[in-house]
């Protein structure tokens, strides 16, 4: 399963970077790429829609672009740039992501070091340059999932994500019926752990997301993006790992907070769901104490108090659209029998 590796030869990197439109988020991520010491072998930018000004953007740093002629998502384009490549690891970066210097001497090492290590995913630091409560709580939010995550990951992550050729070509790469950013890196995931490979999560690669959040862009992309797709995977035979954002706990808080929203609304015209509203917020409250603890130090108690609301109705959201899919998986198993 695992290829021989002598730990004394570090292993050759090439990295992906799929982009869609010009922009200053990916012209940030390829000048941070250039500043790695020591550079990547290979650094491939695939121009998913061979949008002109995209592609002269690209030229200006990549050593070799990749052109598609019509958009079909993140999962066609990543896979189309490992083609392109010739090295022992690949590395995923998405457009609106910057590396630190040390990312490419961190993987080499790492892999040389754990022979048995397949994939790698690394974590979002703490420093999102995005103003606002809601860009702010988002970034935050997914760098302390991945910081407290368990080290040996269930799932893959494109945004900052390693993974040996032999492991991404032995389970087929990217499905790219995904024709949008998804969850196409998850469900490569549970295809690499599935055939037997290891995933680990380095906390100490850390890069900076650009991304700008509003609270109509996060809830589309939480919902839509994530929610849908992803409980599609687990209600299909993928099923539950207790990591990251379906981890017990997570499912656990997830029906604290439906059932305290539900118990607030009867609670407009009757007394007793009120008071399991309020236990249900009192529980959240004790549940959630090491993120808001991690935002009150980050941001201060104020931003604590602020994101906490944000947090809770992600739960919401997301268990209504868990209840959609699972509803509408039923409902066509009873009209296909």
């Amino acid at each position: 399963m695992h290829p021989p590796t002598d730990p004394a030869i570090a292993p050759t990197v090439a990295v992906v970077v799929p982009a869609h439109r010009a922009s200053d988020e990916l012209r940030r991520c390829l000048a941070g790429l250039q500043h790695c010491a020591p550079e990547p072998d290979e650094l491939v930018v695939v121009v998913d829609g061979a949008d002109p000004a995209t592609v002269a953007l690209a030229r200006g740093f990549a050593g070799e672009v990749v052109t598609l002629d019509v958009a079909g998502g993140p999962a066609r384009a990543r896979n189309a740039g490992v083609a392109a490549t010739d090295t022992d690891l690949v590395f995923f970066v998405d457009s609106d992501v910057v590396v630190p210097p040390t990312a490419i001497a961190q993987l080499r090492a790492r892999f040389a070091a754990e022979p048995g290590v397949d994939a790698l995913i690394g974590s979002y630091d703490a420093d999102p340059p995005a103003p606002g409560l809601v860009s702010q709580y988002k970034n935050l939010l997914n760098h302390h999932t991945h910081q407290t995550a368990r080290t040996e990951a269930a799932t893959f992550w494109g945004a900052c994500g390693a993974v040996r050729r032999t492991a991404f070509d032995g389970v087929g790469g990217f499905d790219e019926t995904y024709t949008r950013p998804c969850v196409e890196d998850i469900e490569l995931g549970y295809r690499l752990r599935d055939a037997g490979y290891r995933i680990r999560v380095d906390k100490d690669l850390q890069v900076t997301h650009l991304k700008q959040w509003t609270p109509r862009s996060m809830i589309r992309a939480d919902v839509l993006d994530r929610a849908v797709p992803w409980s599609e995977l687990l209600l299909t035979g993928r099923g539950f790992h207790d990591d990251l954002n379906i981890s017990r706990s997570q499912r656990a808080k997830t029906v604290l907070a439906t059932t305290g929203l539900a118990c607030a609304l009867l609670g407009l015209r009757w007394r007793p769901p009120r008071r399991v509203a309020l236990g249900s917020v009192a529980a959240l409250v004790v549940a959630d104490l090491p993120l808001l603890r991690f935002f009150a130090r980050a941001r201060g108690v104020g931003f604590a108090a602020g994101a906490a609301p944000w947090h809770w109705l992600s739960y919401v959201y997301s268990a209504g659209a868990f209840a959609t899919v699972l509803a509408r998986l039923r409902l066509g198993a009873r009209f296909r029998r």
